[in-house]
């Protein structure tokens, strides 16, 4: 007769972290995202009874001309974010990772606006955007600069952008130190040897030996700049003119307080899919590139 394994201290407490947080995590990510899908096939307005109305808000989705100008602008933002936020950490990792003076200081300061919350960051600057800019301006007799950026139906975004690539350039700017740090420096003796220029040493050895932390930056930073919400809700609550609704603050605000729980859950489900597909689409093609490099 065969007797039962016993468990040993390590398997157990295995266990006793692993067990709590699959629980916690199902709870509080699983259960709700499965709710919200069986929400998205019904009317329901976030309070009172609903009914099943099968595909219907996501053939609305379709039609409504909101839907897709929240998606536009959300696009427009994550693409500028993404190319802005990149380019400007790794020349800050680069100027960081080299022999200069004040380094470990200078890397805890730059770090700071990502220890801030997005949503006192963003009532920060909208103070600055909104009096202390326009007050420069005036002062200077600087036309463009005298009116908020933020009233601007066209620029507005402009501003949402600015408080959102200064918020982000920190971590990802840490993911490219790390990488650069990997680099090893037999690697830059043997290039120096060969008389390649900076330049070209940047191209021919660093990039394609960092490129996958090139990778997960640009994952990372397209996702997160998709999401966007603190700053829509500290800055410009989507106007002037819905010119800066993004997605996630659509679903919020029409879900939560526009009566349009079941449509806005379709939204969110549509929205799930297309970042996981970008993210896919993302890893895909960066991975191949690296492999020819």
């Amino acid at each position: 007769m065969k007797t039962k394994k016993r468990m040993n201290n390590k398997e157990k407490t295995f266990l006793a972290i692993i067990v709590p947080v699959v629980i916690l995590f199902f709870t509080f990510n699983t259960l709700p995202m499965l709710k919200g899908v069986m929400y998205s096939f019904t009317n329901y307005k976030g309070y009172g009874s609903s009914d099943w109305v099968g595909v219907r808000n996501y053939l609305d989705l379709i039609t409504d001309t909101r839907v897709w100008g929240s998606y536009l602008f959300t696009f427009k933002y994550a693409i500028a974010g993404t190319i802005l936020v990149n380019i400007i950490s790794l020349l800050m990792a680069l100027g960081l990772n080299s022999a200069i003076r004040f380094k470990s200081a200078l890397r805890g300061i730059y770090f700071v606006p990502n220890i801030l919350g997005g949503l006192v960051i963003g009532y920060i600057f909208s103070f600055i955007f909104t009096y202390i800019i326009p007050a420069v301006g005036q002062a200077l007799g600087i036309s463009f600069l005298e009116n908020s950026i933020l009233a601007s139906e066209q620029f507005a975004w402009v501003g949402v952008l600015i408080v959102g690539v200064w918020q982000a350039v920190a971590m990802n700017t840490i993911i490219y130190i790390s990488g650069l740090q990997t680099v090893p420096s037999d690697v830059y003796e043997a290039s120096m040897l060969d008389g390649a220029s900076k330049w070209k040493e940047f191209w021919r050895v660093t990039l394609p030996l960092v490129m996958p932390f090139v990778t997960i930056n640009l994952v990372l930073s397209t996702k997160n700049f998709l999401m966007v919400f603190d700053q829509i809700m500290a800055l410009t609550k989507g106007g002037p003119a819905q010119s800066t609704e993004s997605i996630s603050y659509l679903i919020y605000r029409n879900g939560m307080d526009g009566g349009q729980f079941g449509f806005q859950s379709a939204n969110a489900v549509v929205f799930f899919v297309v970042i996981v597909a970008i993210s896919l689409f993302q890893m895909i093609v960066l991975n191949k590139k690296e492999e020819q490099l």
